[in-house]
């Protein structure tokens, strides 16, 4: 991911002013999850990543993808594209944007309890994050409904 320091003067305001003009969204309610120790945890992440017979992600999606546990890397593809974007860390490693490996780690490890059956991916560089509310609402009921006591949000 690039620094605002490292862009263009004029590039850098322009994205302080569109971070600025982004509305305060309420938190309805705060839950209390068990000891990370006895916890099921997801990932959700705006990477724009998905496995190559999905569909890839249009600009400016609403929608999301669903990656499993024990994904293969080599079935996943990226279709998040920006000119603010550097992938080329995730051809090295994919955990970089989405860390399922290290869940899996942190569970062998007893860390945390368990990791989720379903991990769940949005395209990032949306301006208007309030557009999500229906479909970020969708995927909260998806994660209670699979057991999901923390889910990890991972921007990119």
């Amino acid at each position: 991911m690039v620094r605002l320091s490292d862009l263009h003067p004029t590039e850098a305001e322009h994205l302080r002013a569109r971070a600025d003009a982004m509305p305060v969204l309420e938190c309805e309610r705060w839950l209390t999850p068990p000891p990370l120790t006895e916890s099921t945890v997801a990932i959700v992440s705006t990477c724009g990543m998905h496995r190559r017979d999905d569909p890839p992600f249009t600009p400016l999606a609403l929608d999301y993808r669903l990656l499993p546990r024990g994904v293969d890397w080599a079935d996943v593809v990226v279709s998040h594209i920006s000119a603010n974007f550097d992938r080329s860390g995730l051809a090295d490693d994919p955990n970089v944007a989405m860390p399922l490996d290290r869940l899996e780690d942190l569970a062998a490890a007893g860390e945390i309890g368990g990791v989720s059956q379903w991990h769940y991916t949005f395209m990032g560089a949306m301006p208007q994050p309030q557009s999500f509310e229906e479909t970020g609402t969708e995927v909260g009921r998806l994660l209670a409904d699979d057991g999901v006591d923390v889910a990890l949000l991972v921007p990119i």
